[in-house]
């Protein structure tokens, strides 16, 4: 069964969609490190560390050309810090890059 050009561009990882998410965890990033709850800056900079470190490995894999490894680090570095927005860690409210309405 052939699969439509629509259907197949929703399951690939195109360099369009790997560029869309490396952007929004950029700003992610850049974002609660403005927002560091001061009560939980030892929590803060552990997640940063541990987020940070899986950009750097998406950065890695996309340079060598493994998109869906480099797709999947940028999924685990965005929910370290969505996951640091829920708990108050980062004080964040922009419901466009975290999941806290």
């Amino acid at each position: 069964m052939k699969q439509s050009r629509e259907a197949l561009s929703s399951d690939c990882v195109t360099p369009e969609r790997l560029a869309k998410y490396f952007d929004y965890t950029k700003r992610a990033l850049a974002e609660v490190k403005r927002a560091i709850n001061s009560a939980r800056t030892k929590d803060a900079n552990e997640i940063l560390d541990m987020a940070s470190r899986y950009y750097s490995d998406a950065e890695h894999f996309a340079a060598k050309g493994d998109v869906v490894t480099a797709f999947a680090a940028l999924n685990y570095a965005h929910g370290w810090l969505d996951c640091g927005a829920r708990l108050g860690i980062f004080l964040v409210n922009n419901n466009e890059l975290f999941v806290v309405d």
